[in-house]
C-alpha cells in the first residue's frame, strides 16, 4: 500500500517531513555572526581578513580624527555602530566612561575595548595598533620640518581654525551622547550634579566619573526598594 492509496499515511508522512525540517532550521548556525567566548566576529571574514580589517577601520579613525577622543566619538559612532555594527551607541557610551576611568589615552583605550570585543586580545591590540599608527608617522614627519613653519603666519592660522573645528566636534559628541544618557530626571539630576562640580571645583574627571557610577547605583537601589 503506497502514500497515494493511503491518505493518513501520506500525511503522517509530511507531518515527519515537517518536523525533520524545523529540527534542522532550529538546529543550523547563526550566520549573522559569530560569538565565541565573549567575542562576536562577523560572518565570512576570516581571523586574519577581520584583523586587517581592524586595524584600517581604527587607522581611518585615527588619521581623520583631531583635537583627542572626544571629537573622536562622531566619527567613532558612524564607523563602528552605524557603518560595521562592531557595537552599539549604547555600549560605545560605555567604553568611553571605561577609557576615561583607566590610564592611558581615551581614544586608544576605546578603540582596545572595541577589537577585544570583536576578535579578542589580538583584534584588540590591532585596534589599537591601527588608531596610534596615522599620529606616529603624522608627528615623526612634522617633527621633522616643525622649526620651519611652526611660527609662519598661514600654520598658525590653519591651527586656529583646526581648533575651532574641534570645537564643533566634541559639541557634536556631548550633545550625541546626552541623547542617549539623560534619559530620566535621575540622570538628568547627576549631569546638572557633575557639570556643577566641573564648573567650580576642578577636580580629577576620575573622581567625577567614579561618583556618578555611585550615584547611578544608589538611585537605582532606591527605585527598586520604593517600586
Amino acid at each position: 500500500m503506497n502514500a497515494r492509496s493511503n491518505p493518513e499515511l501520506h500525511t503522517t508522512s509530511l507531518n515527519t517531513a515537517g518536523n525533520k525540517a524545523l529540527k534542522n532550521a532550529g538546529s543550523s548556525p547563526v550566520k549573522s555572526g559569530e560569538i565565541n567566548s565573549g567575542e562576536i566576529r562577523p560572518a565570512h571574514k576570516s581571523r586574519p581578513a577581520l584583523y586587517l580589517d581592524l586595524f584600517l577601520t581604527f587607522a581611518g579613525i585615527g588619521v581623520s580624527t583631531f583635537g583627542g577622543g572626544y571629537a573622536m566619538l562622531p566619527i567613532l559612532q558612524r564607523e563602528v555602530c552605524d557603518k560595521r555594527g562592531w557595537a552599539t551607541e549604547e555600549e560605545l557610551m560605555d567604553y568611553y566612561a571605561i577609557g576615561q576611568c583607566t590610564p592611558g589615552v581615551i581614544a586608544v583605550n576605546t578603540a582596545t575595548f572595541v577589537g577585544c570585543r570583536i576578535a579578542g586580545t589580538l583584534g584588540g591590540i590591532f585596534a589599537t595598533l591601527g588608531v596610534i599608527f596615522p599620529s606616529i608617522v603624522i608627528i615623526c614627519i612634522i617633527s621633522a620640518f616643525l622649526k620651519n613653519f611652526a611660527h609662519s603666519a598661514w600654520a598658525v592660522h590653519a591651527f586656529s581654525g583646526i581648533r575651532a573645528a574641534v570645537c564643533v566636534l566634541i559639541l557634536d559628541a556631548v550633545v550625541r551622547m546626552g541623547k542617549k544618557s539623560l534619559v530620566d530626571r535621575f540622570c538628568i539630576a547627576i549631569f546638572l550634579a557633575i557639570l556643577a562640580g566641573s564648573l567650580f571645583l576642578h577636580l580629577s574627571p576620575i573622581l567625577y566619573v567614579v561618583l556618578a557610577g555611585a550615584l547611578g547605583v544608589l538611585i537605582s537601589r532606591v527605585t527598586k526598594r520604593n517600586a
